[in-house]
């Protein structure tokens, strides 16, 4: 009995050490694409918007490592450039639904009462209905514009926040910490912080990094459609619907911003992934044990 637990002990700390390791991996992988994003403009090899007509459609070389779109962009000037439109517009998305839904939803479970019931049934209205359906016709109505997409997605995807933080608020409002906490005299705002925050923060964060990959996938679609990024922004979805006429001709202006897209989304989802691992309460009670 005594080896078999030896063994179940070694294997779970390879596994604990091989969770971390992936968390490091990935966090590395997300920050470089950060740093990417922010100094984008640094370290493009040509301007992003300067059209050369005589080297339009160049397949990657030395000189393009891309190739060049129709009117002679570099396509790995854009690429990069188009990472601080998508990335940057993709974060603003998630936080503004994460602080949002989270709000709601502590309110409503904290409170309840008519609100609660109000509350809830919109955040059902809104689940039932085909998110991207929706964003597109309120970026039609409002004329498109990455901000638009960003306000058309954002006011269809906060109730999923808004359920988890309810729901959390309700498990913990009535436990004998919370109501001592009432009794030592704190106000409705310091038990939300003190107590309410800290402990939904893990399925919060870890919700809201696994959206990353969806959201850039749900503007990418607006913008690709037109309902986004307006000509000449270099945004990666609206890059692959100018370059989708020439991809027999030239496919690099198709491949180019959609491998972008690609990598972007299965380093956050990889994270996302990592870090509920890491988050599981079973895990944590073992690296505690």
């Amino acid at each position: 009995m005594s080896q078999e637990r030896q063994v179940t002990v070694r294997v779970q700390k390879v596994k604990r050490n091989r969770i971390r390791m992936k968390l490091f991996l990935f966090a590395a992988l997300a920050a470089t694409l950060l740093l990417i994003t922010i100094f984008a403009k640094d370290i493009c090899p040509y301007d992003p918007y300067a059209q050369d007509l005589s080297q339009a459609m160049q397949p990657p070389s030395a000189t393009h490592l891309m190739g060049t779109d129709t009117y002679g962009r570099d396509m790995l000037s854009r690429v990069l450039i188009g990472a601080q439109t998508s990335i940057s517009s993709t974060f603003a998305l998630v936080a503004i639904i994460t602080v949002f839904g989270t709000i709601v939803g502590i309110f409503c479970g904290y409170y309840g009462g008519i609100v609660d019931s109000v509350m809830m049934r919109i955040s059902d209205v809104c689940l039932a209905f085909p998110g991207l359906v929706f964003a597109m016709a309120v970026s039609a109505i409002l004329d498109g514009g990455v901000r638009n997409a960003v306000i058309a997605l954002a006011l269809i995807s906060w109730p999923k926040y808004s359920r988890i933080a309810r729901g959390q608020t309700l498990s913990i409002k009535n436990l004998p910490y919370m109501q001592a906490s009432q009794l030592a005299g704190d106000s409705v705002l310091q038990m939300i912080f003190r107590h309410v925050l800290p402990n939904i923060a893990g399925p919060i964060l870890v919700t809201s990094m696994l959206d990353i990959g969806t959201m850039m996938m749900e503007i990418a679609g607006l913008s690709f459609l037109g309902l986004g990024a307006q000509p000449p922004v270099a945004e990666w979805g609206s890059m692959i619907n100018d370059g989708r006429s020439m991809l027999q001709i030239s496919p690099w202006m198709v491949l180019a911003p959609g491998m972008a897209i690609f990598i972007t989304v299965m380093i956050f989802n990889l994270l996302g992934d990592t870090i509920r691992d890491y988050m599981d309460p079973k895990e944590r009670n073992r690296r505690r044990g």
